[in-house]
C-alpha cells in the first residue's frame, strides 16, 4: 500500500481531529523512527514524552510479551500478580503512600479532581457542591470536559459547553495571584511543573516552593501533574524537584507504559487516599495486568539505566547546542532536562511549516500553539545524535531565513 493510499485511508474513514505531518511510519528503534519507503529520521519528539526509554526497548517488549501470554485483563474485580509490585515500586521510588492506577493521562487528572473534592468535603470540611479548584491559565490537562473547563485555549473549549463549576485560573508562574485566589473552600491549586503544550513554559525558580508553601498554610493540596515532565524527562525523576519540594499528590503517566500501552497512575498520602471506597472510582483497564507488568519494567529500567542522570547531561549539552544557534527566526530556546522549546519569530515564519522541513531533513518533531518547536528526544539519545539534530535544525532554519529574505 503506497503512502498516498494509507493518508487518504485515515482521512476518509477516520475523524480530522488531527493534523498529522504527511509521513507514514512503520517501525522504530531508539532515538530512530523508519517511514514506509525506508528513510530514517531521528524522533525529537518521544510522542510527547510516551517513548522516554526508545523506541521498542528490548527489555520492556520482552515483559510485554511474557506477560500477554500469560494473563492480560482480568478485571479489578479480581486480584492479579502483577499490580501489587508495580504499586510498591511506584511508591518507593516517588515516596507516596498510595497509588491508583488508571491508564491515559486525562483519567489521572479525573481520578486526581474527584480525590480533591471528596477530600474537601470529608477531611476539610468545605460544605457539599463548594469545593474550587485553582489552575493555571494556558495548561494542558487533558481533553475531557473536566479538563477543557479548566482550560484557557479557545479552541478546546469552544463548541463543548457547558463546562462544570468550580475551577479558577490564575496566571502559571505567579504565586501571588495563587495567594489571592486561595478560599476556605479551595480544596487543591492543579498545577504543571513545566507547561508542556502550552509552549515549554518553565517558571521562574522558586514559585512550586512558594506555591507549596501557600497551599501548606491554607489546608490545600498541591496536585503536580507530571504526566509529561515525570520519570526523569526534566533531568529529576519528578520535575518538581527542582524546587526541592514533595507535592501532597502527583499524577504519572505517558513514559509509564514504556511506549508500548497507556499506563497512568494518581499517587498521594494515605489520608488523601484513603476518600476512595469500594465503587467511588475505577476502570476497566486500569490496572490491568499487562499495563501493570510493562509500567513495572519501564520504572526499573528508567534506574538501572540511568535515564533520569542521562536526561540531566544530555539535556545541558542540547540547551548549550540549541543557545548557540544564531538565527533571527529563533526568539528563545528554553526547557529543563530533554524538555527544550525553541520559540520561533512568527512574524517571519510558520511553525508548521518549519516542521514540515525538518521532517523532509529527517527530524520528527511537532510545533505547539503555532509558535514553538518541541525538543524532547528518547532519554536514550546519544550525543552524537543530538549534534545531529542541532545540525539539521541549523541548516534547515538558515535555508528558511534565505528563502524569506530573497525576492
Amino acid at each position: 500500500m503506497t503512502i498516498t493510499n494509507v493518508i487518504d485511508l485515515e482521512n476518509i474513514y477516520g475523524a480530522h481531529n488531527y493534523q498529522p505531518l504527511p509521513v507514514v511510519l512503520v517501525r522504530g528503534k531508539g532515538a530512530y523512527l523508519w517511514d514506509d519507503q525506508g528513510k530514517r529520521y531521528l524522533d525529537m519528539m518521544s510522542a510527547y514524552s510516551a517513548v522516554s526509554h526508545g523506541h521498542c526497548h528490548p527489555r520492556l517488549v520482552k515483559a510485554l510479551a511474557r506477560q500477554a501470554k500469560q494473563l492480560a485483563v482480568c478485571s479489578r474485580a479480581f486480584y492479579n500478580d502483577q499490580l501489587g509490585p508495580f504499586l510498591a515500586k511506584a511508591c518507593a521510588l516517588t515516596g507516596y503512600d498510595q497509588a491508583l492506577p488508571m491508564n491515559s493521562g486525562a483519567e489521572a487528572v479525573e481520578t486526581a479532581l474527584k480525590a480533591a473534592r471528596k477530600w474537601a468535603y470529608q477531611v476539610k470540611r468545605v460544605p457539599q457542591e463548594y469545593a474550587e479548584i485553582i489552575a493555571c491559565k494556558n495548561n494542558f490537562h487533558g481533553r475531557t470536559l473536566a479538563a477543557i473547563g479548566m482550560s484557557s485555549e479557545p479552541q478546546y473549549r469552544a463548541g463543548f459547553g457547558p463546562f462544570a463549576p468550580g475551577f479558577k485560573l490564575i496566571p502559571y508562574g505567579d504565586a501571588h495571584a495563587l495567594a489571592a485566589a486561595i478560599t476556605p473552600n479551595t480544596a487543591a491549586f492543579l498545577v504543571e511543573p513545566i507547561q508542556g503544550e502550552g509552549g515549554i513554559i518553565v517558571p521562574p525558580p522558586g514559585y512550586l516552593a512558594e506555591c507549596a508553601r501557600l497551599c501548606a498554610k491554607h489546608n490545600v493540596l498541591l496536585i503536580c501533574d507530571e504526566i509529561q515532565t515525570g520519570l526523569g524527562r526534566t533531568g529529576k525523576l519528578l520535575a518538581c524537584e527542582h524546587d526541592g519540594i514533595k507535592p501532597d499528590a502527583v499524577l504519572l503517566g505517558k513514559a509509564l507504559g514504556g511506549g508500548l500501552l497507556p499506563v497512568s497512575i494518581f499517587l498521594a498520602r494515605r489520608d488523601v487516599m484513603k476518600v476512595f471506597t469500594p465503587g467511588d472510582h475505577g476502570s476497566t483497564f486500569g490496572g490491568n495486568a499487562l499495563a501493570a507488568a510493562v509500567g513495572l519494567e519501564a520504572l526499573n529500567v528508567l534506574i538501572e539505566e540511568q535515564l533520569v542522570e542521562r536526561a540531566a547531561t544530555l539535556g545541558d549539552y542540547l540547551l548549550e547546542k540549541l543557545r548557540a544557534l544564531t538565527n533571527p527566526l529563533i526568539r528563545d530556546v528554553r526547557g529543563r532536562g530533554l524538555l527544550v522549546g525553541i520559540e520561533l519569530d512568527t512574524s517571519r515564519i510558520n511553525a508548521r511549516m518549519v516542521c514540515e522541513h525538518l521532517m523532509r531533513a529527517g527530524l520528527l518533531s511537532k510545533e505547539t500553539h503555532h509558535t514553538v518547536i518541541r525538543i524532547a528526544p528518547p532519554l536514550v539519545i546519544t550525543e552524537r545524535q543530538i549534534d545531529h539534530a542541532v545540525n539539521i535544525l541549523r541548516r534547515v532554519l538558515s535555508q528558511l531565513r534565505r528563502a524569506r529574505r530573497a525576492p
